[in-house]
């Protein structure tokens, strides 16, 4: 697409004004903080869940692949803020302004899609639960990952061609600025359509399936676990009795745990609407007025708005996950050291091992109904564990000392 832009369209009479000192250090320093805090967060995000087995889930993927995209937002849009800022200049050349503008939409574009996916797969598995056996798993949320950043990669290519730096000839300086190659009326079509399909759409989805999910939790009871049903008991009536506990205490652990996950998701959803909204205000006003509204302060706190969607969602899972949370204490090795802890004793027995697909992990993923038994001295003052080689494996026999 060529150049329609005259000569005469990047000169006047004007004289440029420098940015105030205030400007520059308010601009400097909240990006400073929001992108570095942003960097750091979504980083963390994206190495608890590699490398942390447990935290391998299908929902926790798609939130990597947010992470990533909000990673390159902070990065591409964020950090050339500050020098635009300060020299109120572009300062990186024609193939960075072309780099950057990609990797900028690629971001957004990429989180858009993410928020969408997941939002998708939380409906599967909370209103399906059958379904999220099959669909729900690890390897499809890795496919299905692919094919969004696929698409975006390839929808995004398109700024490649519409975008160019200018040099705005004011009357007193020459200023090289990044910006769109085409005319404010050819562009508009392309930003209407970027704005329904990664905008709209998304929290339309969204607003649609959340309240399906909302239903099912809050207002009617949990899907049973399908497995549950089938399930055949012997005949031994220990093990009839303890079944209605056990069952009873794993129901309400994976009710807390579906509750716990998908509020954490709304919100993030929620943010997401919220913190878009002005810029994506800013654009659909300037589209019909003849002179466009560009006051430096509110322009400054739309970006803002927009970093800070990226950088805080590491936040929300940090405050409203316990396993983020304790994923993330543990990477900062904030963790109380093991020889604080009471001395523990293993004691073995058989339990059995319930395959969980309703908190949306990968069928692959096993939970246990005792996952940590342990015995301390606190219990056993006077008491010395024997074993019997020749017992079964659950029989522990005590003797006073």
């Amino acid at each position: 697409m060529e150049n329609v832009t005259s000569p005469q369209d990047n000169q006047t009479a004007k004289e440029w004004a420098e940015p105030s000192t205030e400007y520059k250090v308010a601009s400097t320093l909240l990006v400073i903080i929001i992108c570095g805090a942003g960097i750091v967060g979504n980083i963390m995000v994206v190495l608890v869940v590699l490398t942390t087995k447990h935290m391998r889930t299908p929902t926790n993927c798609y939130l990597v692949s947010l992470a990533v995209a909000d990673l390159m937002v902070l990065i591409a849009a964020g950090l050339p803020n500050i020098t635009e800022s300060i020299y109120g200049s572009w300062l990186y050349g024609y193939a960075g302004c072309l780099c950057i503008t990609y990797l900028q939409y690629l971001g957004i574009n990429a989180s858009s899609c993410s928020i969408t996916a997941f939002t998708i797969e939380r409906y599967i598995a909370i209103c399906h639960p059958i379904k999220a056996q099959f669909l729900c798993t690890i390897s499809r949320a890795k496919k299905i990952i692919v094919v969004v950043w696929t698409f975006t990669s390839f929808y995004c290519i398109m700024w490649f061609y519409l975008s160019d730096t200018k040099q705005l000839r004011y009357a007193n300086v020459t200023v090289v600025v990044c910006a769109y190659k085409v005319s404010r009326n050819l562009y508009l079509p392309i930003y209407f359509l970027d704005f329904a399909l990664f905008y709209v759409v998304p929290l339309m989805v969204a607003t649609i399936l959340y309240g399906l999910i909302a239903r099912i939790l809050f207002l009617n009871p949990l899907p049973s676990d399908p497995k549950e049903n089938t399930k055949k008991w012997g005949n031994d009536g220990g093990a009839k009795a303890s079944k209605p506990k056990s069952s009873s205490r794993c129901s309400s652990n994976t009710a807390l745990s579906r509750r716990q996950v998908t509020k954490m998701l709304a919100v993030v959803v929620i943010l997401f609407a919220l913190l878009w909204m002005p810029y994506r205000t800013l654009v659909v006003v300037n589209s019909f007025l003849s002179s466009e509204y560009s006051d430096t302060w509110f322009i400054l706190f739309c970006r803002m708005c927009i970093y800070l969607n990226s950088a805080i969602n590491p936040v929300i899972y940090n405050a409203m996950s316990q396993k983020f949370r304790a994923a993330f204490k543990k990477l900062c090795k904030c963790k109380k050291k093991h020889s604080e802890r009471p001395a523990n004793y293993s004691v073995a027995l058989n339990y059995s091992v319930i395959k969980d697909t309703s908190n949306g992990e990968s069928p692959d993923h096993f939970t246990t109904e005792l996952e940590d038994i342990s015995i301390t001295k606190h219990f056993l003052p006077h008491k010395k564990l024997s074993f019997d080689e020749s017992s079964s494996a659950d029989k522990v026999t005590f003797s006073n000392v």
